[in-house]
């Protein structure tokens, strides 16, 4: 083995830090474990039976062009399916805004690559996603957090910040921000927050990042517009996925933005992988041409919204005063916040001997914060388990509020 490994990579490779999550993921691997860990979208969404056909027909029908490399850009039929999904809703776009990418973790590691230098400044709510946070932090970023209250990430609070790094001279590449059923709050923005976000990036001559990948599962509430279609001035760059919608394991993802921008993306991309698999777009331009995607998108939406309910009224039932949680309108994820003297590490790991898995919420806190918060996913596991989970998951947090009060 080389002397210096270490010093024969790369500042990037160096950078890079394994995902917590998919390490706590790790432990979760026994089948005994109820895990409310994972963004796992739940299996009995995935369109199986209508894949086997759809993918039958196409081999049958055009042969050795799916299994062909094409354009970097993507698929000319998947995108325009998409576009017109888009413009159907509303959106001013033509092809040139929108680019296929291998997952949207694809178009947040390339947004990274065009845009950060290390060292540059990059906004994110408090708590944020983390695949984002890692994505940019891999090209040196350095993550600057926004607090967020019930309707997302403050506006008063990002506008001082921006003003206090322009005081410092100091000009951030781009806010990221997750409007929709936030990952890992479920907190949805309201337009009238995003107006004034959208407001402040024009002001300050800021782009901002839009992450979309649950806005197409809303079971409440009334459809917010993109933060995309509420600007008017090329500022924002909106990334969408199948991953949630769809099936994860195709990857496929887009990136709406402004030209100038997606050329840059483009070039990036080919340097990345060529292209997006041409199989799985040939396929998700079938699918949703077929009619299926709309009646199991529907049939999905349902399924998630009755498992939200499950584990609210079990939260409702079981967890002692002084927890709170969020209340979702869509997504796959709700946030609990414990007392402040709560540290949720502590609580992992005698859940995980009780069985029954969650995220910390401090992985999502690019400034260290959110020692007394949790994720829990609830489109993964069925509602029985859900039900024991969570009242295993209280009993562990009520053990643990008495021991706090006899110290």
């Amino acid at each position: 083995m080389i002397s210096d490994l270490k010093g024969t990579f790369s500042k990037i490779s160096n950078n890079n830090k394994r995902s917590a999550i998919r390490e706590i993921l790790k432990l979760t691997q026994n089948p005994e474990i109820i895990s409310f860990a994972g963004g796992l979208p739940a299996p009995e969404s995935f369109p199986v039976d209508a894949l086997d056909t759809i993918v039958s027909d196409m081999l049958r029908e055009e042969g050795a062009a799916v299994l062909q490399y094409d354009a970097t850009e993507g698929v000319k039929e998947l995108r325009e399916v998409l576009l017109k999904k888009y413009t159907d809703e509303g959106t001013q776009a033509t092809l040139d805004n929108l680019i296929i990418t291998t997952g949207s973790q694809q178009g947040l590691d390339l947004v990274g690559k065009v845009f950060v230098n290390e060292g540059d400044v990059v906004i994110c709510g408090l708590p944020s996603y983390l695949g984002g946070i890692g994505a940019f932090q891999a090209y040196g970023a350095k993550m600057a957090g926004v607090p967020m209250d019930e309707q997302g990430m403050s506006a008063e609070l990002l506008e001082a910040k921006l003003e206090e790094l322009k005081q410092q001279g100091i000009k951030p590449k781009f806010i990221y921000v997750i409007p929709d059923f936030q990952n890992p709050t479920g907190i949805t923005m309201p337009e009238s927050r995003r107006l004034e976000i959208i407001a402040l990036a024009h002001k300050y001559d800021v782009l901002i990042v839009e992450d979309c990948p649950y806005r197409e599962v809303r079971f409440d509430g009334q459809p917010q517009r993109m933060m995309y279609d509420l600007d008017n001035n090329d500022h924002v760059i909106t990334l969408g996925t199948f991953s949630k919608i769809f099936a994860p394991g195709f990857r496929i993802g887009w990136i709406l933005g402004p030209k100038d921008v997606n050329e840059k993306i483009v070039i990036a991309k080919q340097s990345a992988d060529l292209c997006t698999p041409t199989f799985v777009q040939k396929i998700a331009v079938r699918y949703m041409n077929s009619g299926v995607f709309e009646t199991n998108l529907k049939k999905t939406i349902d399924l998630y919204h009755q498992r939200r309910d499950v584990m609210l009224s079990e939260l409702e039932k079981h967890m002692p005063e002084g927890v709170k949680w969020t209340h979702p309108e869509g997504g796959m994820f709700l946030f609990i916040t414990l007392p402040e003297h709560m540290d949720a590490m502590d609580l992992f790991h005698k859940a995980i001997e009780k069985k029954v898995a969650f995220v910390t919420g401090n992985v999502f806190y690019c400034d260290g914060g959110g020692k007394n918060t949790m994720r829990l996913n609830f489109s993964y596991v069925n509602n029985e388990k859900a039900i024991a989970g969570v009242q295993r998951l209280a009993e562990i947090i009520k053990a643990e509020m008495q021991v706090g009060e006899t110290c």
